[in-house]
């Protein structure tokens, strides 16, 4: 048996430290999210009726009423819709605000701070304020009205009826207000990689004539692509878990127009106190980020790889 040695035990401790300052986080996870996850994972495959009993083991029922739920069909249709209406504006949109506030001019300080306000106004407050602009009598209709626009307004908040038969009204108006708290957030993200890019490269770039809007194609795009893959998948996971401003502006409503996936879980859990069936929403929703965190892992795999990291 070998001996431990002073040389074998500083070994041990070098190893063993890193873990040791893990712990306090690993063991607060563990109560939090771990353990509660699991017991959700389980409860997905029960059922009870009465929160005093024990839960009774009905294998894949709850998934098999998932599946016929049109309720929950229609939720993740409005998740998709919510995906695909807001993610692309805000990996874009940001972008060109970024190259806009990072020129060296006077008063762009200034912009920079206006463009950020949004993100550190609380959901709820901007959700209520938004909600007073799309009233019947609010802001936004009241000047359609003096335009001449739309004489009897738009009813934002409250039809059902779709915008080029794809999105619903009420639907787009809370996306409107999730781009509008956004765009901030991920301007400073892309404004960070703009920053780490040298000067002397677009220096060079104009010596070969890509200059003006060219020089961002050329450059600015290429470079930014691990920028824009974050910002993309980052947006993706919270579009998919978008609940605050449907909570405070709509209430999924109308006639489930708005209803997001995890509107429908919070609904089935708090409302109807169908705890079990909402686990097994909340495991779906779990496959689904799932799905796309492995695709942001492969795509930093990929941009790792080109740059030979």
């Amino acid at each position: 048996m070998n001996k431990l040695t002073p040389k074998n035990w500083i070994i041990i401790q070098e190893r063993l430290t890193p873990y040791l300052f893990l712990l306090p986080a690993l063991v607060l996870l563990s109560l939090t999210v771990f353990w509660p996850a699991l017991q959700a994972f389980y409860l997905s495959f029960t059922s009870y009726q009465d929160i005093g009993e024990a839960p009774k083991f009905i294998g894949f029922d709850n998934f098999l009423r998932l599946w016929k739920d049109v309720v929950f069909w229609k939720t993740l249709e409005n998740t998709f819709l919510y995906l695909v209406g807001v993610v692309p504006i805000l990996v874009i949109t940001p972008l060109i605000l970024a190259i806009l506030v990072n020129q060296k001019l006077r008063g762009m300080n200034w912009f920079r701070t206006a463009y950020y306000t949004p993100v550190v106004i609380s959901m709820v407050v901007a959700g209520i304020a938004w909600k007073w602009l799309y009233a019947e009598n609010g802001l936004l209709n009241q000047l359609l009205k003096t335009l001449g626009i739309f004489p009897e307004g738009i009813p934002w908040l409250t039809s059902p009826e779709k915008i080029l038969g794809i999105v619903p009204i009420s639907l787009a108006s809370v996306m409107a207000v999730t781009i509008w708290k956004g765009l901030g957030y991920y301007m400073v993200i892309y404004l960070a990689g703009l920053q780490s890019i040298p000067a002397d490269v677009y220096e060079a770039a104009a010596i070969d004539g890509s200059d003006g809007i060219r020089k961002h194609l050329d450059i600015t795009i290429p470079l930014m692509q691990p920028y824009l893959a974050l910002v993309a998948v980052i947006s993706a996971i919270s579009a998919t878990k978008v609940f605050e401003e449907v909570y405070i502006m709509t209430g999924g409503g109308p006639l489930n127009s708005s209803k997001t996936i995890v509107y429908y879980l919070y609904e089935q859990a708090f409302s109807n106190l169908e705890f079990t069936y909402a686990c097994t929403i909340g495991l779906v929703l779990f496959l689904i980020i799932l799905g796309l965190s492995v695709l942001r892992l492969a795509i930093n795999q990929q941009d790792d790889n080109n740059l030979g990291v």
